[in-house]
C-alpha cells in the first residue's frame, strides 16, 4: 500500500521551523539552493531527517517530496532513522585502516553491542565506519559528531564512548568544543554556535598537517631539504649520492633505491629506425 501522506508538524514547532528557513532561503538567489541547509534544519529537530521533515522541506522550497527525498538519501551526513545524540565514525580508508583503524572499530562494535549505523539502547552512541575523515596525518582518527579525536587506540576509544554516555566532560583533539547531533545538525544549517569560546577554539591544523607549508616556506628543520619548483635551479643540493631524489629532479643514469639489485647503467633510448623481432 502507498505511503499516506506525512503528518505535519505541530503548529508551534512549524512556526518556529518556518522563520528559521527563512532565514536560510533569503540567503540564496534560487531557492532551491538552501536545501541542504534546510535539511539539517529539520535534522537539529528530531536527530534524523524524517518524512515530516522532507515535507516541511518541499513546501517552503515548492519542490516535491520525490526531489527532496533524492538528495536526502543521496548524502550520508542526513539520517534516514533515529540515532544517538553522539555520532561516533571510526575511519576505516587505507591509512587509518593500516594504523589501526580497522582494530578500533572492532573492538567498540563488541563493546557497545552495536553493528555499523546502529544506536546503543540508551539512545546515546551511534556506531558508523566512515570511508575518510580527511586527517590522515593523525591517523588513525575517530570523529564524535564531526570534531576530532586523533590518534587513538582500541583502550582509548573505548574510554571515549565510556565518557560520552556517562555524561562526563569529552574534548575533541583540536577544534571546537563537543555538542550533541542536533545542536551540529543546527550548526550546519548555518546558524551560530553561541556557546562562549566556541568559535575562537575553531581550526584545527595541527603540526602534522603544518610541515609542507613550512617546507614551501623555507622554514625546514636544519638538514631537510626542500625541493626546488619545476624550472627553477636547484637550491642547496645533497652531495652526490645522498638521499633520493624526488621526481623534479634529472632521471639519473642508475638507481640507488635497491642496493642489492641495482639496475646498471641507463643508457639513453635511440630509436634511428624501425626495430626489428631480432632487435636491429
Amino acid at each position: 500500500m502507498p505511503q499516506l501522506p506525512a503528518p505535519d508538524y505541530p503548529a508551534d514547532v512549524r512556526a518556529r521551523l518556518e522563520a528559521d528557513a527563512r532565514e536560510v532561503i533569503a540567503r540564496y538567489p534560487d531557492s532551491r539552493s538552501a536545501l541542504l541547509p534546510l535539511l539539517h534544519l529539520v535534522q537539529s529537530e528530531e536527530g534524523y531527517v524524517t518524512r515530516t521533515g522532507m515535507r516541511f522541506c518541499a513546501d517552503m522550497l515548492d519542490l516535491t517530496t520525490a526531489e527532496v527525498t533524492a538528495v536526502a538519501t543521496f548524502y550520508t551526513m542526513y539520517r534516514r532513522r533515529p540515532s544517538g545524540d553522539y555520532q561516533v565514525g571510526v575511519c576505516t580508508n587505507t591509512l587509518c585502516a593500516v594504523m589501526g583503524g580497522d582494530a578500533i572499530f572492532e573492538e567498540l562494535q563488541e563493546h557497545l553491542g552495536v553493528g555499523n549505523s546502529e544506536t546503543t539502547p540508551d539512545g546515546k552512541v551511534t556506531l558508523e565506519h566512515i570511508e575518510c575523515n580527511a586527517a590522515c596525518d593523525f591517523a588513525p582518527v575517530v570523529m564524535v559528531n564531526w570534531e576530532f579525536f586523533d590518534n587513538q587506540t582500541p583502550d582509548s576509544a573505548k574510554r571515549l564512548v565510556d565518557d560520552l554516555r556517562a555524561g562526563r566532560p569529552v574534548e575533541p583533539t583540536r577544534g571546537a568544543p563537543l555538542c550533541t547531533y542536533k545542536e551540529t545538525a543546527r550548526i550546519l544549517a548555518g546558524f551560530p554556535d553561541e556557546r562562549p569560546g566556541a568559535v575562537e577554539a575553531t581550526g584545527g591544523a595541527g603540526p602534522a598537517s603544518l610541515i609542507g607549508l613550512k617546507l614551501a616556506k623555507g622554514e625546514a628543520a636544519p638538514g631537510a631539504r626542500v625541493v626546488h619548483p619545476r624550472g627553477e635551479a636547484p637550491r642547496d643540493e645533497p652531495a652526490p649520492g645522498s638521499g633520493h631524489l624526488s621526481s623534479h629532479d634529472a632521471p639519473q643514469r642508475t638507481s640507488a633505491s635497491d642496493p642489492e639489485h641495482p639496475s646498471g647503467p641507463v643508457g639513453p633510448a635511440r630509436h634511428d629506425g624501425p626495430v626489428t623481432e631480432e632487435g636491429e
